[in-house]
């Protein structure tokens, strides 16, 4: 990807300040966020929010590609708070579907979307095929905005794709909201010398995404638009982790590289855990692969070992 003018929505957030690493050198981005910050010769910073109604129309004219990043990612909170959800997840995307229709603008659209939007999963491995039945406020604003893309893509004739993402880890800023990012939390504390601390029996199983195979998974995406346009894709390694098979690994990789002896230890799930917890998921990627050439290439050991060696830096 060269010599686009590209927009990234949440760009100091964890998937975002990774693509920007990727794409800075030989490209002109923009790069929206609250906070904004300084620009430079081919990076154009704009403090802005995208709950903003009409926040689009000053910042889309001569956009090739929009990566939104932007979001609030915790479903406890969208559960206890739905009209804020839908204010910074879904909203916005409807606020952009608008503007580009209203001002003829036609960027192409790679939207973050999240593997509990099909609800909750008790199979192993989880494709295009499954029904649809989200179980919270979050998951349903997610498959909204996914639809709207879908709309942009086949009743606009523009270009859209979403990327349903599982459980995500390695380098990068921590999560902002507690209940992401279990992986680099549980690396974290470990090495601070506290406990693992698994809810339940650790059985439960989980597809565990390196963030460098993120990042390529969304450059694949929007480098092949022709075929992935209208389309959702769940993303993953397509192999399955139970949590406490997840928990021993960085318990034994700590071991080998630093000496830190890291407890496990088990705990009840907290009252008003999210349902979508009490679920097994393995991602299906094969139509991803197919139409992008795209597969995982970190596995979860080798992911969590880069990930220990980022956090002693």
């Amino acid at each position: 990807m060269i010599g686009k003018n590209i927009l990234i929505t949440g760009a100091n957030g964890y998937i975002g300040s990774s693509i920007v690493n990727r794409l800075m050198l030989h490209n002109n981005l923009y790069l929206l966020s609250r906070t904004g910050g300084n620009s430079s010769k081919n990076i154009t910073q704009i403090k802005g929010d995208v709950t903003k109604k009409g926040i689009w129309k000053n910042i889309l004219e001569n956009i090739d590609i929009v990566f939104h990043f932007a979001a609030q990612t915790s479903s406890k909170f969208a559960n206890a708070n739905p009209s804020e959800d839908f204010k910074t997840n879904l909203a916005p995307i409807v606020d952009l579907v608008e503007s580009c229709q209203k001002y003829h603008f036609s960027p192409d659209i790679i939207f973050a979307g999240t593997a509990t939007e099909t609800g909750f999963t008790d199979r192993k491995s989880i494709n295009g095929n499954i029904k649809d039945q989200p179980c919270t406020v979050y998951d349903i604003n997610k498959l909204a905005a996914e639809k709207y893309l879908q709309y942009y893509s086949n009743q606009l004739n523009k270009r859209a794709v979403t990327l349903r993402l599982s459980n995500i880890y390695g380098p990068g800023p921590k999560s902002s909201q507690p209940d992401r990012g279990i992986v680099n939390m549980m690396i974290k504390n470990s090495l601070q010398g506290k406990s693992i601390v698994i809810y339940g029996d650790g059985n439960f199983i989980r597809d565990y995404l390196y963030i460098d195979d993120v990042v390529n998974a969304f450059l694949q995406a929007s480098a092949n638009i022709e075929k992935t346009k209208g389309n959702y894709y769940f993303i993953g390694t397509d192999v399955g982790h139970s949590i406490f098979e997840m928990a021993t690994m960085i318990r034994e990789e700590i071991v080998k590289i630093t000496k830190i002896k890291a407890k496990i230890v088990f705990a009840p799930f907290p009252k008003n855990t999210s349902p979508i917890e009490y679920r097994n998921f393995v991602a299906n990627s094969s139509k991803f692969k197919k139409d992008t050439g795209w597969s995982a290439k970190i596995a979860l050991r080798e992911g969590i070992r880069k990930t220990i060696n980022y956090f002693l830096t």
